[in-house]
């Protein structure tokens, strides 16, 4: 495997691949990479002749108070497992590299109407820098497809709209939430939880089969989020939302509407937020 950090050597990389006729898969992670971005790599293996990972940790998808210095930079370990993994190039740029007149000064992306919710509610300007860098690196690496897991399913969602309404010739791909034997989707900020944090995290997956549980029986949508959050918080929680949309669109359902739906959590336990989510089809 070979690694690159600027923008000439990964183009050179992607051209020899384009000169004999092979199609290139990409997969943005921000690394500490765990099995659920192996995952991801295996499957753009699967659909693409040649695979590109990009390690980047995007400082303008960070809030003033988030955990942007802390969040954990694995850079050799990731190396390692990427070669297991069979990826063909690591892409690990310099902050210069994604932004050259610096972050503040950057070209910036919004996507209406699908950042404007959940996590764009509680994350003023997250998706914006999500929708920036994901272009800037299509742009780089120009992949046929590129492969997003679900767990961070409004992303996916923003990802797919930016690259429909920009005409971008790439096909989104996603890959399945890996999860523990517990439950506990796979996460890198899971490693901030203390023991019993951990124990308590189980909370979150078995809320989401609840709700869905109960949509399920035909209990109004309204009702279902409000015992769900109501749960968490007895469970030691601070949610942010426990929110039942459409997963077309993340829109709010119709009442009696019961298929095409996902519940989606976002919750802090201790300093560690956690999400995640569950489609009811």
């Amino acid at each position: 495997m070979q690694t690159v950090q600027d923008a000439a050597a990964l183009r050179a990389a992607v051209r020899g691949w384009r000169n004999q006729g092979q199609t290139v898969g990409l997969v943005p992670t921000m690394g500490n990479l765990h099995a659920g971005h192996y995952s991801l790599i295996k499957l753009a293996r699967a659909r693409a002749d040649r695979v590109v990972a990009s390690v980047f940790v995007n400082p303008t998808q960070f809030g003033p108070n988030e955990d942007f210095e802390r969040y954990p930079r694995t850079l050799a370990q990731d190396q390692a497992g990427l070669a297991e993994a069979d990826c063909d190039v690591l892409f690990a740029p310099e902050v210069a590299t994604m932004y050259p007149f610096g972050p503040a000064n950057s070209v910036s992306l919004h996507v209406p109407q699908l950042t404007e919710t959940l996590e764009g509610a509680h994350r003023p300007g997250h998706f914006d820098g999500v929708a920036t860098v994901v272009c800037k690196l299509f742009n780089l690496v120009q992949p046929d497809l590129a492969v997003f897991g679900q767990k961070d399913f409004q992303q996916l969602k923003v990802i797919e709209r930016m690259v429909r309404d920009l005409s971008l010739p790439v096909k989104v791909m996603a890959g399945a939430t890996l999860r523990a034997d517990d439950g506990l989707a796979l996460s890198s900020r899971n490693q901030y939880l203390s023991r019993d944090e951990r124990e308590l995290s189980t909370q979150i997956h078995a809320t989401l089969l609840q709700m869905r549980e109960l949509i399920d029986k035909g209990h109004a949508w309204r009702v279902v989020e409000q015992a769900a959050a109501s749960k968490l918080q007895r469970a030691g929680f601070e949610p942010d939302y426990a929110a039942i949309r459409r997963a077309e669109d993340l829109a709010e359902p119709a009442d009696g509407e019961t298929s095409g739906l996902v519940a989606l959590i976002a919750a802090r336990l201790g300093t560690t937020r956690l999400i995640d989510n569950l489609l009811f089809d």
